[in-house]
C-alpha cells in the first residue's frame, strides 16, 4: 500500500508540472497494464499489475483525467473477470476489449463515441508498435511500452503530449485543471 501512495504521489507531482494534460488516457492492458497476455491464462487465474499501473491509474482518477481501454484480446471474459478482480473496472470511462484484425481503429472510434474527447487530446500507452504506429495517424499521442507502465514511461508520454499539443493547438492552448 505504501508503494501505491508513492507511485501516485510522484505521478500527481509529475502531472503538476506540465501545462497542459491528456482529457483521456487509453491503456492497453497485455504486457502494458499486466504483465501476461489474457489468452494464456484462465479466468480462475489470480492477475496482478505491473508495480505502478494502480498508482497511475489513480493519480489519473484523483486529477479528474479519464482513463479507458483499448485491447485487441481474443478472450475479452478472461480481461473483463482479470478487471473485476483488480478492483480497477471502474476506472475506466469505456472498455474497448475485443478482437479486431485492424490496429485499434475501431477500439479508438468507439472510445471517442463513448466519451467525446477529441483524439489529439488523448495519450495512448501501447506495448505493439503496430498499433503505435496506426493510432498515430489519427492524432493520439503514442507512447511504445516495453515493460509495463511505469512513472518514466508516463512522464515520457506527457511530455510528448505536451509538445504534440503545443505544436498542433498554439492558438488554443488547453490550461491545465487545477
Amino acid at each position: 500500500m505504501e508503494e501505491l501512495e508513492n507511485v501516485r504521489a510522484e505521478a500527481v507531482q509529475m502531472m503538476g508540472v506540465f501545462q497542459v494534460l491528456p482529457k483521456l488516457v487509453v491503456f492497453d492492458l497485455d504486457y502494458t497494464i499486466w504483465p501476461f497476455y489474457c489468452e494464456c491464462r484462465s479466468k480462475h487465474d489470480t492477475p496482478s499489475l505491473f508495480p505502478h499501473s494502480r498508482g497511475i491509474l489513480t493519480a489519473l482518477k484523483d486529477q479528474g483525467i479519464q482513463t479507458a481501454i483499448a485491447s485487441k484480446s481474443p478472450t475479452p471474459h478472461i480481461a473483463t473477470t482479470f478487471l473485476d478482480k483488480l478492483n480497477i473496472t471502474s476506472m475506466f470511462a469505456a472498455k474497448e476489449i475485443f478482437y479486431t484484425s485492424t490496429h485499434k481503429t475501431e477500439h479508438f472510434q468507439k472510445i471517442y463515441s463513448r466519451t467525446g474527447v477529441s483524439y489529439n487530446s488523448m495519450l495512448f500507452f501501447d506495448d505493439d508498435n503496430n498499433n503505435i504506429q496506426e493510432i498515430q495517424k489519427l492524432g493520439v499521442t503514442s507512447i511504445l511500452v516495453r515493460n509495463g507502465v511505469n512513472l518514466g514511461i508516463f512522464r515520457e508520454g506527457l511530455s510528448r503530449f505536451s509538445q504534440n499539443w503545443d505544436v498542433s493547438n498554439s492558438k488554443n492552448k488547453q490550461k491545465r485543471r487545477k
